[in-house]
């Protein structure tokens, strides 16, 4: 919400196309060995050998993924690559190469595309991903950016959605809807700065809440950790687009029933605290508000015991025939039908 008043601004036409691209790749490093040639030719070369390749591309639109009225474009870009990568880490793969499209207006000046790609740089370092090409345009209004991530995996570790079965239990890593509140907060301050420029608000109370908004993080830990536990989930998805509709994605692909209780969401206190603040139900919330990028999968019954109680992992249902259906369990032991409230880009 502060603004720099007399920023350095460098127009992009200046540098051209070309330019512009060998300015912001540059820093860019090569750390995975099955890239050949990265940035500089007509394509990438990469060389997977024994290895299956997973692909993912997402898509952020100003005005409806994100509002660089809160959002620091150097967030945004490490935000673009995360989403990305946990596709990835819900296929039970690692990431391994990445391309980085953009579409810029010309309000926008070569420092703010540097601190975009400054962004895209710390998560591309932090998750060992190579950036090995993409493509510049204009945009008639604001900034597009699209992202598609490369992984590789042994065939027998891929996790697809569709291969939970009835006697499932259903696990979450994480906490979840701390991401949502985090956007409210935001939004919150945003129309108090709107009312009143000279106003400067107080995070701190709300700083793990808006730091899942801001910078959240793939699970890239937890392929590892499953290694560890000798557990393969029998279906895996990471949670974008609400806990609601994972789960319903999760179902309707394996073709199973599931409940999901209430009283097992992993909750940080934080966000209750938030939830009560803003008079939003904890529960309504923590099932339908997106970006927590968290993974939930399905695992055998019979991994029970390697599971319980370790920190980084939840149990919160189990599967059922599809023809119980899928429910939330209340604290007061009411099955209520399940319904996607999560994100949905295309609603009105």
């Amino acid at each position: 919400m502060i603004e720099d008043k007399n920023p350095q601004r460098t127009s992009i036409a200046q540098l051209g196309e070309f330019g512009l691209i060998d300015h912001l790749t540059k820093n860019f490093e090569i750390s995975q060995a099955s890239t050949l040639k990265g940035i500089g030719d007509d394509a990438a070369v990469l060389d997977f050998k024994d290895k299956k390749v997973v692909v993912s591309t997402d898509i952020m639109v100003e005005g409806v993924h994100f509002d660089l009225a809160y959002m620091p474009l150097k967030h945004l870009g490490y935000k673009a690559v995360v989403s990305n990568v946990s596709d990835i880490c819900a296929m039970n793969a690692k990431a391994t190469q990445i391309t980085v499209s953009v579409a810029v207006s010309n309000r926008f000046p070569l420092e703010a595309m540097e601190e975009l790609f400054h962004g895209i740089t710390l998560a591309a370092n932090e998750y060992k991903v190579d950036v090995i090409g993409g493509d510049t345009t204009s945009s008639q209004k604001g900034l597009i950016i699209s992202i598609t991530v490369l992984g590789e995996a042994d065939e027998e570790e891929i996790v697809y959605r569709n291969g939970a079965k009835s006697t499932d239990l259903l696990v979450v890593t994480g906490d979840i809807g701390a991401a949502y509140m985090g956007l409210q907060v935001l939004e919150r301050e945003k129309q108090v700065f709107q009312v009143n420029p000279n106003s400067q608000p107080d995070l701190e109370l709300y700083t793990y809440l808006i730091e899942r908004q801001l910078k959240p993080e793939a699970r890239k830990d937890v392929r590892t950790l499953l290694h560890a536990l000798e557990i393969k989930p029998t279906s895996m998805i990471d949670i974008s687009d609400g806990l609601s509709s994972e789960i319903i994605h999760l179902c309707k692909q394996s073709k199973v029933g599931c409940n999901l209780y209430e009283d097992k969401l992993p909750l940080d206190p934080q966000f209750i605290n938030v939830c009560e603040e803003f008079d939003i139900d904890s529960t309504t919330v923590a099932i339908n508000g997106g970006e927590d990028y968290e993974l939930l999968f399905t695992i055998p019954i019979d991994d029970f015991d390697k599971i319980k109680g370790n920190p980084n992992f939840s149990i919160i249902g189990h599967m059922t025939e599809e023809s119980e259906g899928i429910h939330l369990v209340t604290r007061a032991n009411t099955k209520i039908p399940l319904k996607a409230r999560g994100w949905n880009a295309l609603s009105e």
